[in-house]
């Protein structure tokens, strides 16, 4: 069976209740998770410039955007919620897929729940669950090192299936509005590399290319068919030397919701073997970061390419988001890593750039070109000792996952880092309504918990 079969029967035929207790409780929390995150994304400074331009399109004002509540059009409203949830790197992601999925499918199903006059918990929570195994599933199946942006490209392709899934639509109607939004994929490792903001806005454009390819799709519109394993497919073309055999078979029985990681901290996720490290290594043995001389962290290959980027002066937000260096240094100087510390005058810290510039990123020798552990973490102190820890699983993966306590602490450090006020009601309000969210009976109510109230 084809790669594309297996996806379109799974998304057509799986129901509500085949899904298992801990599909829906991990869809639950990573909503919770989301959500909170995508509010507080209407904090980074490129935001406005952002929103400005999606305003001025016009249309139809049928979505909200977290927080603020402005009304656009679907596409406007996917795009830049998608681009507040990714564009602080605080979002969650399936670390062996290395894909940000519901950056891009939450956004998606929201806007359209609001412009097709609602929609129960339940139909949420299975579109949801059914686009993440769509994304995560074509990005387990790459072999090659990432040359084009596989969060924003796979994290697209499982929004549409789940907007098709949300719509109720037939088979064929599925295959025709993956194939559109297939033909719209775009995105490339170049704005990683530089640590621009265009990262995050390559997957809030590939979101709004989603909602575009829905509706095509729903108009009749007719799209390739054999996206994956084509001559010109996503296999061949985006990330090459796949395995489709590591996934088939697993859809139906192995829920990818259920394997989606926590990012504890703001970075990139291939930073956070680092961090937690060196934290782990400060509660054990009360150095600090006045004692250091040097680290080391080893790491796979993606690592390396990911974040081993050096820590330089005058570094933008981003950049420093996507660096080793600033997050292991931030987290010996402050004992943890905040969604302040990539704030301009942290940025500028002499201190901070100081030892950064004394950490070091290194091949570990693992030859899977798309893992993000293990990772192991020296530290050299001055009077001579090394500290050496390993971190087979990064504080956040589903092998060591957050506690609700720790879920509860984000959610609400996201809502106080806003750039307007959710009061306690309201907190409370959001906090229980997502998590009853199967026995939510209109899911646009969350909408109108995170916009902020004047």
């Amino acid at each position: 069976m084809s790669a594309i079969t297996e996806l379109l029967d799974h998304v057509s035929e799986t129901g509500y209740d085949d899904l298992p207790e801990a599909a829906i409780a991990a869809a639950k929390v990573f909503i919770l998770d989301s959500i909170a995150v995508g509010i507080s994304g209407s904090r980074h400074p490129c935001n406005p410039m952002v929103k400005q331009v999606a305003m001025a399109w016009g249309g139809a004002a049928d979505a909200r955007v977290f927080g603020t509540g402005e009304r656009l059009p679907v596409p406007s409203a996917v795009m830049l919620n998608a681009y507040q949830i990714h564009n602080q790197e605080f979002d969650c992601v399936h670390d062996r897929a290395v894909v940000h999925t519901l950056a891009s499918i939450l956004p998606a199903l929201l806007a359209e729940a609001e412009r097709r006059g609602g929609a129960s918990g339940k139909e949420l929570i299975l579109a949801l669950v059914l686009g993440v195994d769509v994304a995560a599933s074509i990005g387990m199946a790459q072999g090659a090192p990432m040359r084009f942006f596989r969060p924003a490209m796979c994290g697209a392709l499982g929004a549409t299936a789940a907007l098709s899934k949300l719509a109720n639509f037939d088979r064929a109607t599925l295959h025709n509005a993956l194939g559109i939004m297939y033909s719209h994929l775009s995105g490339t490792m170049q704005a990683h590399i530089e640590g621009t903001p265009t990262v995050a806005l390559q997957v809030g454009l590939n979101a709004r290319a989603a909602a575009t390819a829905f509706d095509l799709a729903r108009a009749g519109f007719v799209g390739p068919k054999d996206i994956l394993e084509g001559p010109y497919g996503y296999f061949a073309l985006f990330d090459g030397q796949p395995n489709w055999a590591r996934v088939s078979g697993s859809l139906g029985r192995e829920f990818q919701i259920a394997r989606m990681s926590h990012k504890p901290f703001p970075t990139g996720r291939a930073c956070h073997g680092g961090i937690d490290g060196v934290m782990t290594l400060l509660a054990q043995h009360r150095f600090s970061a006045a004692d250091v001389e040097r680290v080391r962290v080893l790491v796979p290959p993606l690592v390396v390419r990911l974040v081993g980027r050096p820590a330089v002066q005058g570094m933008n937000v981003g950049y420093a988001k996507l660096c080793m260096g600033y997050s292991v240094a931030t987290a010996l100087i402050t004992g943890h890593v905040g969604i302040e510390d990539f704030d301009a005058d942290n940025l500028a810290d002499p201190a901070r750039l100081a030892l950064a510039q004394r950490v070091e990123v290194l091949d570990n020798g693992i030859p899977d070109e798309n893992a993000l552990g293990p990772q192991s973490v020296e530290v050299d102190l001055r009077d001579g000792r090394t500290l050496r820890i390993e971190v087979p699983a990064v504080l956040g993966h589903p092998d060591r996952p957050f506690v609700r306590e720790r879920q509860v602490e984000k959610f609400d450090a996201c809502l106080r880092s806003a750039p307007f006020h959710i009061g306690a009601a309201q907190r409370d309000e959001l906090l229980a309504t997502l998590d009853d969210l199967e026995n939510v009976p209109d899911v646009r109510r969350i909408l109108d918990l995170t916009t902020a109230q004047v």
